[in-house]
Protein backbone atom coordinates (compact mmCIF):
# COMPACT_ATOMS: atom_id res chain seq x y z
CA UNK A 1 0.00 0.00 0.00
CA UNK A 2 1.62 3.26 -1.16
CA UNK A 3 2.36 5.97 1.94
CA UNK A 4 0.17 9.23 1.09
CA UNK A 5 1.50 12.59 2.84
CA UNK A 6 -0.86 14.39 5.06
CA UNK A 7 0.38 17.84 3.49
CA UNK A 8 2.20 18.59 -0.02
CA UNK A 9 1.17 22.74 -0.08
CA UNK A 10 4.44 24.02 0.47
CA UNK A 11 3.08 27.06 2.15
CA UNK A 12 1.41 24.84 4.38
CA UNK A 13 4.41 22.79 4.96
CA UNK A 14 6.96 25.75 5.47
CA UNK A 15 4.05 26.89 8.05
CA UNK A 16 4.65 23.86 9.94
CA UNK A 17 8.79 24.34 10.03
CA UNK A 18 8.16 27.85 11.31
CA UNK A 19 5.47 26.61 14.30
CA UNK A 20 8.25 24.11 14.86
CA UNK A 21 10.93 27.23 15.05
CA UNK A 22 8.71 29.08 17.10
CA UNK A 23 8.11 26.23 19.83
CA UNK A 24 11.37 25.75 20.15
CA UNK A 25 13.17 29.33 20.39
CA UNK A 26 9.72 30.07 22.83
CA UNK A 27 10.29 27.35 24.93
CA UNK A 28 13.96 27.32 24.88
CA UNK A 29 14.71 30.79 26.45
CA UNK A 30 12.96 29.52 29.42
CA UNK A 31 15.51 29.29 31.51
CA UNK A 32 13.49 28.09 34.62
CA UNK A 33 11.04 24.58 35.05
CA UNK A 34 11.19 21.71 32.52
CA UNK A 35 11.92 23.09 29.71
CA UNK A 36 15.12 24.80 31.56
CA UNK A 37 16.17 21.32 32.36
CA UNK A 38 15.23 19.63 28.74
CA UNK A 39 17.43 22.21 27.09
CA UNK A 40 19.98 21.55 29.35
CA UNK A 41 20.78 18.11 27.81
CA UNK A 42 18.89 18.38 24.46
CA UNK A 43 20.39 21.60 22.63
CA UNK A 44 18.01 23.38 20.73
CA UNK A 45 19.36 23.00 17.25
CA UNK A 46 19.36 19.50 17.40
CA UNK A 47 14.79 20.17 17.93
CA UNK A 48 14.94 22.56 15.29
CA UNK A 49 16.30 19.71 12.96
CA UNK A 50 14.37 16.75 15.07
CA UNK A 51 10.95 17.91 15.13
CA UNK A 52 10.47 18.61 11.12
CA UNK A 53 12.05 14.59 11.28
CA UNK A 54 9.26 13.24 13.16
CA UNK A 55 6.96 15.08 10.69
CA UNK A 56 8.02 13.35 7.88
CA UNK A 57 8.52 9.95 10.01
CA UNK A 58 4.80 10.17 10.84
CA UNK A 59 3.58 10.94 7.16
CA UNK A 60 2.41 14.75 8.07
CA UNK A 61 5.42 15.94 5.60
CA UNK A 62 7.73 14.67 2.64
CA UNK A 63 10.87 16.19 1.56
CA UNK A 64 10.17 14.43 -1.87
CA UNK A 65 7.22 16.33 -2.39
CA UNK A 66 8.14 19.31 -1.32
CA UNK A 67 10.50 22.42 -2.86
CA UNK A 68 11.45 24.11 0.75
CA UNK A 69 15.06 22.66 0.72
CA UNK A 70 15.47 23.74 -2.59
CA UNK A 71 14.79 26.64 -2.20
CA UNK A 72 16.93 26.63 1.48
CA UNK A 73 19.72 26.01 -0.11
CA UNK A 74 19.72 27.78 -2.61
CA UNK A 75 18.35 31.26 -1.48
CA UNK A 76 18.58 31.39 2.01
CA UNK A 77 21.93 29.68 2.32
CA UNK A 78 24.13 31.85 0.58
CA UNK A 79 21.97 35.18 1.90
CA UNK A 80 23.37 33.91 4.92
CA UNK A 81 26.35 33.58 4.51
CA UNK A 82 26.77 36.97 2.81
CA UNK A 83 25.16 38.17 6.06
CA UNK A 84 27.25 36.10 8.40
CA UNK A 85 30.39 37.21 6.94
CA UNK A 86 29.47 41.18 6.86
CA UNK A 87 32.06 41.32 9.97
CA UNK A 88 33.90 38.41 9.35
CA UNK A 89 38.13 39.00 10.89
CA UNK A 90 39.77 37.36 7.89
CA UNK A 91 43.16 37.58 9.79
CA UNK A 92 41.64 36.15 12.95
CA UNK A 93 40.28 32.97 10.87
CA UNK A 94 43.37 32.54 9.95
CA UNK A 95 45.12 32.70 13.25
CA UNK A 96 42.72 29.54 14.33
CA UNK A 97 45.74 27.21 12.92
CA UNK A 98 45.99 24.52 10.92
CA UNK A 99 43.97 21.85 12.95
CA UNK A 100 40.93 23.00 10.86
CA UNK A 101 42.63 21.56 7.34
CA UNK A 102 43.90 18.41 9.51
CA UNK A 103 40.68 17.43 11.67
CA UNK A 104 38.99 17.77 7.80
CA UNK A 105 41.78 15.59 6.42
CA UNK A 106 41.74 13.16 9.49
CA UNK A 107 37.91 12.98 8.60
CA UNK A 108 38.31 12.19 4.88
CA UNK A 109 40.88 9.55 5.77
CA UNK A 110 37.99 8.37 8.27
CA UNK A 111 36.05 7.64 5.45
CA UNK A 112 38.62 6.10 2.43
CA UNK A 113 39.18 3.56 5.18
CA UNK A 114 36.00 3.07 7.39
CA UNK A 115 34.48 2.27 3.63
CA UNK A 116 36.92 -1.39 3.22
CA UNK A 117 37.42 -1.43 6.74
CA UNK A 118 33.26 -1.91 7.13
CA UNK A 119 32.87 -4.51 4.09
CA UNK A 120 35.50 -6.33 5.80
CA UNK A 121 33.63 -6.43 9.25
CA UNK A 122 30.42 -7.40 7.77
CA UNK A 123 31.74 -10.10 5.48
CA UNK A 124 31.96 -11.90 8.70
CA UNK A 125 28.66 -10.70 10.41
CA UNK A 126 26.89 -11.08 7.35
CA UNK A 127 28.38 -11.97 4.05
CA UNK A 128 25.07 -12.45 2.14
CA UNK A 129 24.77 -8.37 2.57
CA UNK A 130 27.91 -8.21 0.09
CA UNK A 131 26.72 -10.16 -2.99
CA UNK A 132 25.85 -9.00 -6.35
CA UNK A 133 27.88 -8.88 -9.64
CA UNK A 134 29.06 -6.60 -12.39
CA UNK A 135 26.77 -3.61 -12.20
CA UNK A 136 24.83 -5.13 -8.95
CA UNK A 137 28.15 -5.30 -6.77
CA UNK A 138 27.86 -3.78 -3.75
CA UNK A 139 31.18 -2.03 -3.57
CA UNK A 140 29.91 -0.02 -7.11
CA UNK A 141 26.82 1.14 -5.03
CA UNK A 142 29.18 2.61 -2.03
CA UNK A 143 31.36 4.60 -3.81
CA UNK A 144 28.32 6.73 -4.89
CA UNK A 145 28.26 7.38 -0.65
CA UNK A 146 31.74 7.53 -0.40
CA UNK A 147 31.54 10.29 -2.99
CA UNK A 148 28.67 11.75 -1.33
CA UNK A 149 30.63 11.90 2.15
CA UNK A 150 33.78 13.11 1.04
CA UNK A 151 32.60 15.97 -1.44
CA UNK A 152 29.11 16.35 -2.33
CA UNK A 153 26.02 15.33 -4.28
CA UNK A 154 28.19 16.32 -7.43
CA UNK A 155 31.22 13.63 -6.71
CA UNK A 156 28.14 11.38 -5.57
CA UNK A 157 26.83 11.46 -9.18
CA UNK A 158 30.48 11.40 -11.06
CA UNK A 159 30.86 8.06 -8.73
CA UNK A 160 27.59 6.84 -10.26
CA UNK A 161 28.53 7.34 -13.53
CA UNK A 162 32.25 6.15 -13.17
CA UNK A 163 31.82 2.93 -11.57
CA UNK A 164 27.67 2.07 -13.19
CA UNK A 165 25.97 0.95 -10.61
CA UNK A 166 22.99 -0.81 -11.29
CA UNK A 167 20.41 2.71 -11.55
CA UNK A 168 17.55 0.40 -10.00
CA UNK A 169 19.59 -0.29 -6.91
CA UNK A 170 20.58 3.06 -6.30
CA UNK A 171 17.91 4.39 -4.25
CA UNK A 172 19.04 1.57 -1.65
CA UNK A 173 22.61 3.26 -0.69
CA UNK A 174 21.08 6.84 -1.22
CA UNK A 175 18.40 5.49 1.70
CA UNK A 176 21.76 4.35 3.85
CA UNK A 177 23.97 7.92 2.97
CA UNK A 178 21.03 10.09 4.06
CA UNK A 179 20.03 8.09 7.12
CA UNK A 180 23.48 7.69 8.60
CA UNK A 181 24.86 11.18 7.45
CA UNK A 182 21.77 12.47 9.16
CA UNK A 183 22.04 10.20 12.24
CA UNK A 184 25.43 11.30 12.71
CA UNK A 185 24.68 15.13 12.30
CA UNK A 186 22.07 14.59 15.43
CA UNK A 187 24.82 13.73 17.72
CA UNK A 188 27.32 16.25 16.30
CA UNK A 189 24.01 18.80 17.03
CA UNK A 190 23.81 16.97 20.60
CA UNK A 191 27.52 17.61 21.14
CA UNK A 192 27.94 20.98 20.45
CA UNK A 193 26.22 21.42 23.80
CA UNK A 194 28.32 19.90 25.59
CA UNK A 195 31.44 21.06 24.11
CA UNK A 196 33.22 22.43 26.75
CA UNK A 197 33.18 18.69 28.29
CA UNK A 198 34.42 17.09 25.31
CA UNK A 199 37.36 19.73 24.79
CA UNK A 200 38.25 18.83 28.64
CA UNK A 201 38.31 15.21 27.47
CA UNK A 202 40.12 16.39 24.34
CA UNK A 203 42.70 18.56 26.36
CA UNK A 204 41.91 20.98 23.28
CA UNK A 205 43.09 24.58 23.69
CA UNK A 206 40.09 26.46 21.77
CA UNK A 207 42.03 30.06 22.68
CA UNK A 208 41.69 30.97 19.59
CA UNK A 209 38.17 30.54 19.01
CA UNK A 210 37.15 32.02 22.08
CA UNK A 211 38.93 35.20 21.18
CA UNK A 212 37.47 35.34 17.66
CA UNK A 213 33.93 34.75 19.55
CA UNK A 214 34.60 37.49 21.94
CA UNK A 215 36.30 39.95 19.23
CA UNK A 216 33.17 39.94 16.65
CA UNK A 217 30.93 40.17 19.54
CA UNK A 218 32.74 43.24 20.85
CA UNK A 219 32.94 44.90 16.91
CA UNK A 220 29.02 43.72 17.02
CA UNK A 221 28.67 45.55 20.45
CA UNK A 222 30.89 48.37 19.36
CA UNK A 223 28.14 48.93 16.22
CA UNK A 224 24.84 48.19 18.09
CA UNK A 225 21.76 50.38 17.06
CA UNK A 226 18.60 49.93 17.17
CA UNK A 227 17.79 49.02 13.33
CA UNK A 228 15.43 50.93 11.32
CA UNK A 229 13.27 50.15 8.46
CA UNK A 230 15.93 50.96 5.47
CA UNK A 231 18.98 48.68 7.58
CA UNK A 232 16.54 45.91 7.03
CA UNK A 233 15.96 46.71 3.42
CA UNK A 234 19.58 47.22 3.03
CA UNK A 235 20.44 44.31 4.82
CA UNK A 236 18.10 42.38 2.40
CA UNK A 237 19.35 43.67 -0.24
CA UNK A 238 22.27 43.31 -0.28
CA UNK A 239 22.33 39.78 0.88
CA UNK A 240 19.83 38.65 -1.62
CA UNK A 241 21.56 41.00 -4.51
CA UNK A 242 24.49 38.66 -3.38
CA UNK A 243 22.48 35.96 -4.06
CA UNK A 244 21.26 36.79 -7.76
CA UNK A 245 24.96 37.48 -8.46
CA UNK A 246 26.18 34.41 -7.07
CA UNK A 247 23.27 32.40 -9.10
CA UNK A 248 24.18 34.43 -12.26
CA UNK A 249 28.32 33.94 -11.72
CA UNK A 250 27.31 29.89 -10.99
CA UNK A 251 25.57 29.47 -14.07
CA UNK A 252 27.96 31.54 -16.32
CA UNK A 253 30.90 29.51 -14.79
CA UNK A 254 29.24 26.52 -14.95
CA UNK A 255 28.45 27.15 -18.80
CA UNK A 256 31.84 27.93 -19.30
CA UNK A 257 33.62 24.98 -17.94
CA UNK A 258 30.98 22.65 -19.60
CA UNK A 259 31.26 24.27 -22.98
CA UNK A 260 35.16 24.91 -23.46
CA UNK A 261 36.98 22.41 -21.65
CA UNK A 262 35.79 18.28 -22.25
CA UNK A 263 37.67 17.37 -18.58
CA UNK A 264 34.84 19.06 -16.90
CA UNK A 265 31.67 18.01 -18.90
CA UNK A 266 33.21 14.39 -18.37
CA UNK A 267 30.83 12.98 -15.97
CA UNK A 268 33.20 9.95 -15.10
CA UNK A 269 36.19 12.70 -14.81
CA UNK A 270 37.43 13.35 -11.37
CA UNK A 271 36.99 17.14 -11.65
CA UNK A 272 33.55 17.09 -13.10
CA UNK A 273 32.43 18.72 -9.37
CA UNK A 274 34.19 21.51 -10.60
CA UNK A 275 31.04 21.91 -12.68
CA UNK A 276 28.50 22.10 -9.63
CA UNK A 277 26.51 25.63 -10.02
CA UNK A 278 26.02 24.40 -5.95
CA UNK A 279 29.65 24.83 -5.59
CA UNK A 280 30.24 28.33 -7.50
CA UNK A 281 27.23 29.57 -6.05
CA UNK A 282 28.48 28.83 -2.02
CA UNK A 283 31.57 29.77 -3.32
CA UNK A 284 30.68 33.19 -4.96
CA UNK A 285 28.22 34.34 -1.90
CA UNK A 286 31.03 33.93 0.61
CA UNK A 287 33.86 35.60 -1.58
CA UNK A 288 30.82 38.26 -1.73
CA UNK A 289 30.62 38.64 1.94
CA UNK A 290 34.32 38.64 2.88
CA UNK A 291 34.81 41.37 -0.05
CA UNK A 292 31.84 43.19 1.83
CA UNK A 293 33.60 43.26 4.96
CA UNK A 294 36.17 45.39 4.21
CA UNK A 295 33.85 47.88 3.52
CA UNK A 296 31.78 50.55 5.19
CA UNK A 297 28.65 47.33 5.17
CA UNK A 298 30.72 46.17 7.51
CA UNK A 299 28.90 48.23 10.24
CA UNK A 300 25.37 46.22 9.43
CA UNK A 301 26.82 43.63 11.61
CA UNK A 302 25.26 46.44 14.57
CA UNK A 303 22.08 46.36 13.06
CA UNK A 304 21.74 42.68 13.39
CA UNK A 305 22.96 40.96 10.40
CA UNK A 306 23.92 38.01 11.44
CA UNK A 307 20.80 37.77 13.16
CA UNK A 308 18.93 37.81 10.29
CA UNK A 309 21.64 35.17 8.93
CA UNK A 310 20.78 33.00 11.76
CA UNK A 311 17.26 32.91 10.70
CA UNK A 312 17.85 31.71 7.42
CA UNK A 313 20.24 29.05 8.48
CA UNK A 314 17.26 27.89 11.07
CA UNK A 315 15.01 27.37 8.46
CA UNK A 316 17.75 25.97 6.59
CA UNK A 317 18.52 23.43 9.44
CA UNK A 318 14.25 22.69 9.63
CA UNK A 319 14.12 21.83 5.88
CA UNK A 320 17.39 19.34 6.40
CA UNK A 321 15.41 17.67 9.30
CA UNK A 322 12.70 17.21 7.09
CA UNK A 323 15.23 14.49 4.92
CA UNK A 324 14.93 12.16 7.89
CA UNK A 325 12.58 9.38 7.74
CA UNK A 326 13.10 7.74 11.68
CA UNK A 327 10.63 5.09 10.20
CA UNK A 328 13.20 3.57 7.22
CA UNK A 329 16.28 3.37 10.04
CA UNK A 330 15.83 -0.49 9.95
CA UNK A 331 14.41 -0.99 6.38
CA UNK A 332 17.80 -2.51 5.16
CA UNK A 333 19.90 -3.73 8.17
CA UNK A 334 22.82 -4.87 5.50
CA UNK A 335 23.26 -2.27 4.02
CA UNK A 336 22.57 0.13 6.94
CA UNK A 337 24.97 -1.79 9.21
CA UNK A 338 27.98 -1.26 6.52
CA UNK A 339 26.72 2.74 6.80
CA UNK A 340 26.98 2.57 10.25
CA UNK A 341 30.49 0.72 10.94
CA UNK A 342 31.49 2.81 7.82
CA UNK A 343 30.26 6.00 9.86
CA UNK A 344 31.92 5.18 13.13
CA UNK A 345 35.68 4.03 12.13
CA UNK A 346 35.48 7.91 10.29
CA UNK A 347 34.35 9.06 14.11
CA UNK A 348 37.60 6.85 15.72
CA UNK A 349 40.03 8.73 13.48
CA UNK A 350 38.37 12.20 13.96
CA UNK A 351 38.59 11.65 18.10
CA UNK A 352 42.30 9.73 17.62
CA UNK A 353 43.24 12.79 15.76
CA UNK A 354 41.77 15.48 17.79
CA UNK A 355 43.52 13.97 21.04
CA UNK A 356 46.79 13.47 19.20
CA UNK A 357 46.62 17.34 18.33
CA UNK A 358 44.26 18.81 21.03
CA UNK A 359 42.30 19.83 18.44
CA UNK A 360 38.93 21.12 19.92
CA UNK A 361 35.51 19.78 19.38
CA UNK A 362 35.06 22.87 17.09
CA UNK A 363 37.38 21.45 14.58
CA UNK A 364 35.80 17.71 14.93
CA UNK A 365 32.61 18.83 14.04
CA UNK A 366 33.05 21.53 11.33
CA UNK A 367 35.92 19.08 9.89
CA UNK A 368 33.31 15.75 9.81
CA UNK A 369 30.48 17.94 8.23
CA UNK A 370 32.60 19.81 5.19
CA UNK A 371 33.18 15.93 5.14
CA UNK A 372 29.81 14.00 5.51
CA UNK A 373 27.40 17.04 4.69
CA UNK A 374 28.83 19.36 2.85
CA UNK A 375 28.28 22.58 1.88
CA UNK A 376 25.15 22.67 2.71
CA UNK A 377 25.72 21.52 6.66
CA UNK A 378 29.14 22.45 7.40
CA UNK A 379 28.04 25.85 7.92
CA UNK A 380 25.69 25.40 10.12
CA UNK A 381 27.15 23.31 12.54
CA UNK A 382 29.83 26.58 12.55
CA UNK A 383 27.51 28.78 12.83
CA UNK A 384 26.25 26.74 16.02
CA UNK A 385 29.12 27.74 18.00
CA UNK A 386 28.94 31.28 16.65
CA UNK A 387 27.60 33.37 13.58
CA UNK A 388 31.28 34.11 13.15
CA UNK A 389 32.40 31.01 12.40
CA UNK A 390 30.31 30.29 9.05
CA UNK A 391 33.10 30.51 7.17
CA UNK A 392 35.17 28.03 8.26
CA UNK A 393 32.35 25.61 7.36
CA UNK A 394 32.15 27.08 4.31
CA UNK A 395 35.80 26.95 3.01
CA UNK A 396 36.23 23.44 4.59
CA UNK A 397 33.04 22.65 2.42
CA UNK A 398 35.14 23.75 -0.57
CA UNK A 399 38.02 21.64 -0.09
CA UNK A 400 35.60 18.91 0.28
CA UNK A 401 34.40 19.42 -3.10
CA UNK A 402 38.38 19.65 -4.94
CA UNK A 403 39.31 16.27 -3.19
CA UNK A 404 35.84 14.22 -3.07
CA UNK A 405 36.27 12.56 -6.07
CA UNK A 406 39.62 11.43 -6.09
CA UNK A 407 38.84 9.82 -2.29
CA UNK A 408 36.16 8.36 -3.08
CA UNK A 409 38.15 7.00 -5.97
CA UNK A 410 40.73 6.19 -3.82
CA UNK A 411 38.13 4.80 -0.99
CA UNK A 412 36.25 2.26 -4.00
CA UNK A 413 39.77 1.04 -5.01
CA UNK A 414 39.82 -0.02 -1.10
CA UNK A 415 36.14 -1.34 -1.12
CA UNK A 416 37.13 -3.44 -4.44
CA UNK A 417 39.72 -5.33 -3.08
CA UNK A 418 38.30 -5.94 0.49
CA UNK A 419 35.18 -7.49 -2.00
CA UNK A 420 37.37 -9.84 -3.58
CA UNK A 421 36.08 -8.57 -7.17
Amino acid sequence: MEETTYFTNDAIVFGLLMLALGFVFYTSSKKEGFWGKFYKIVPALLMCYLIPAIFNSLGLIDDETSQLYFVASRFLLPAALVLMTLSIDLKAIFNLGPKALIMFFAGTIGIVLGGPLAILIMSVISPETLGGVGPDAIWRGLSTIAGSWIGGGANQAAMLEIYEYNPELYGGMVLVDIVVANLWMAIILMGIGKNESIDNWLKADNSAIQELKVKVSSYAESVTRIPTLPDFMIMLALAFGAVGIAHWGADGMSEYLLANFEIFSDSKSALSSFSSQFFWMITIATAIGILLSFTKMKKYEGAGASKIGSIFIYILVATIGMKMDLGKIFENPGLLGIGLIWILIHVIVLLTTAKLIKAPYFFLAVGSQANVGGAASAPVVAAAFHPSLATVGVLLAVFGYVVGTYGAILCTILMQIAAGS
